[in-house]
């Protein structure tokens, strides 16, 4: 088996970064799931980077991934959050953008398995506008899965996952066990649920002087960004941009 994941900073694992290691993240537990479903290495490749939007994943990432010598078998798509951030985005367009993706992995002959992001609406400013973008957006890929045959994930409506202790301190990406659920997901998906291994989250409790803090460490730097014309993706690259080999009971390692 050779596996390719795509997408932005929910595909890389941002959230989930063991001490002194770059993103781990649930396309990494996955891989290490599938080799040991499998019994034997699989091949390996992350392209997703964070920050990026759907269109630069369905092309750039996924023209990447289709040249890749040799081909994938199997693909995981995820993409689109970083747009529903974006004022006036259009659901249509990336519904149609995704179901490109589709068709060019069919011809390809790829696998391609859709999943969508987990909802992060219940902590962030503006949760309701977000989380009627994402829903709506979840709900046209699941009809382009259903049309096409193509598995999908649905992370987005998976209730557990929306416990705050599945979510990072930035209240907008999965800590370890959120990647770990998502990983559960996708392996039960893919009839790999002998290979999971989740861990529920951890014990909750905000502190007094919480929010403030929330919005002074994360809130208005992203909205710096955003003045700016900027991205937390700006001059990264794919942390595996080839094949890496990952061994039944081992998990691919990026150091920082």
């Amino acid at each position: 088996m050779r596996y390719a994941a795509i997408g932005d900073s929910f595909t890389e694992g941002v959230g989930d970064e063991p001490a002194g290691a770059g993103p781990r993240g649930w396309a990494d537990l996955v891989a290490a799931g599938l080799a040991v479903h499998h019994g034997e290495p699989i091949e390996y490749v992350n392209l997703a980077v964070r920050g990026r939007l759907l269109t630069p994943v369905v092309t750039d990432q996924l023209d990447t991934a289709l040249a890749l010598d040799p081909p994938p078998t199997l693909i995981t798509l995820n993409g689109g959050g970083n747009d529903l951030l974006r004022p006036g985005v259009d659901i249509g367009r990336l519904a149609v953008i995704t179901e490109r993706a589709v068709l060019r992995c069919a011809l390809s002959g790829v696998r391609l398995v859709l999943i969508s992001g987990a909802d992060p609406s219940h902590g962030l400013p503006l949760g309701r506008v977000v989380h009627e973008r994402a829903a709506a957006f979840t709900a046209a890929v699941a009809d382009l899965a259903a049309r096409y045959d193509v598995t999908f994930v649905d992370v987005f409506n998976d209730v557990e996952i929306r416990r705050p202790g599945y979510w990072s301190a930035d209240r907008l990406h999965l800590a370890e066990a959120g990647h770990r659920r998502v990983a559960d997901l996708v392996l039960a998906a893919l009839g790999a649920a002998d290979a999971t291994g989740s861990v529920g989250p951890a014990d909750f409790d905000r502190p007094p002087g919480a929010q403030l803090r929330y919005y002074r460490e994360h809130v208005l730097p992203w909205v710096g960004r955003r003045l700016r014309g900027r991205s937390s993706g700006d001059g990264r690259a794919a942390k595996y941009p080839t094949w890496i080999s990952v061994a039944p009971g081992t998990e691919p390692h990026a150091v920082v």
